[in-house]
């Protein structure tokens, strides 16, 4: 069976270290904790659609090192087709040095390594796949030009497009936001892409009015505990989707948990409205934020309400 989800994006190795609070500049701290998990904002993504139930297919690339070999593994216990994962000796994989406080708030530094090796003659071989799929994901932790043109061929086939501009580039290719048939971005994504700082409700529908008037269709804008707002062409007064209170412990990841839930509703529940999807996609990126790590918070189908699906 083809694909219905299929992920153009990035592998990280995580490496993360628990303490009381994110240190100061030039200063060190004791923390109590630390693990190596598996992170990445594409591959977060893929997994999380997976795990809710999703034919996935990720279009990546890995270091030929320890790191690369361990993902590889991961994403086929995940159930995600690895046909298109490439590894190359030229670059590490990719890494994310992560630290989390007690209140689950993080600092994160991104090496990509292997992830900006992915390139236009990956995206030829796995054509295929981009172009049967019913959604395409794609982020900006790859060559923002290779997530372009991922965009671009899903299009030309009729293929939903998602894009996660994240991390976010104040200079953003203007093509990114007319190849999207969703654009969703986080408050401080939309601060760099607008200039526009969201520190409530109010500030988050002038950013998504002025990513309309960019030509995005419809443009969703997450903001943690407070849920998203939603807008679009066809409904262009805003919509609020809030989020049931929870108690986080880590919020690393809860962005790519929502991200691979709306692409898993999109692809299987084409039908739903868009405000019904956010709903249910927050309930799930809800559940990731009580437990640490990254994918290893994601929730499975079998451990969420049946009433998501």
């Amino acid at each position: 069976m083809a694909a219905e989800v299929v992920v153009v994006g990035s592998c990280m190795t995580d490496l993360v270290s628990l303490t009381t609070r994110l240190p100061r500049a030039g200063e060190t701290i004791l923390g109590h904790k630390f693990f190596i998990g598996f992170g990445g904002k594409g591959a977060n993504q893929c997994v999380q659609s997976a795990r809710l139930g999703a034919k996935t297919s990720l279009i990546c690339k890995v270091g030929k090192d320890s790191f690369g070999n361990d993902y590889v593994e991961n994403l086929k216990k995940n159930g995600i087709s690895t046909a298109f994962v490439g590894q190359t000796a030229d670059a590490a994989t990719g890494t994310a040095s992560i630290i989390v406080n007690s209140e689950g708030q993080n600092v994160i530094v991104i090496v990509p390594g292997a992830n900006l090796l992915l390139n236009f003659e990956d995206l030829k071989r796995a054509s295929d796949v981009i172009c049967k799929a019913k959604v395409v994901v794609c982020q900006l932790e790859i060559t923002p030009a290779v997530s372009l043109e991922a965009l671009k061929m899903a299009r030309a086939s009729g293929v939903k497009t998602l894009f996660n501009p994240a991390p976010a580039l104040p200079d953003l290719d203007p093509q990114f936001y007319t190849h999207s048939d969703i654009f969703c971005c986080n408050e401080t994504e939309a601060e760099i892409l607008t200039g526009i700082p969201v520190g409530n409700l109010e500030d988050a529908e002038k950013v998504g009015h002025m990513l309309l008037e960019r030509g995005c269709k419809l443009v969703i804008v997450t903001l943690g505990a407070e849920g998203c707002m939603m807008i679009s062409v066809e409904e262009p007064i805003p919509k609020h989707v809030p989020a049931g209170k929870v108690r986080a412990v880590d919020t690393t990841g809860a962005g790519d948990s929502f991200v691979g839930a709306l692409a898993f509703y999109l692809a299987y529940y084409p039908k739903l409205p868009m405000e019904e999807m956010i709903r249910k996609s927050n309930c799930v990126a809800s559940v990731s934020v009580q437990a640490s790590g990254t994918q290893s918070s994601y929730p499975f189908r079998k451990d969420l309400p049946q009433d998501l699906f």
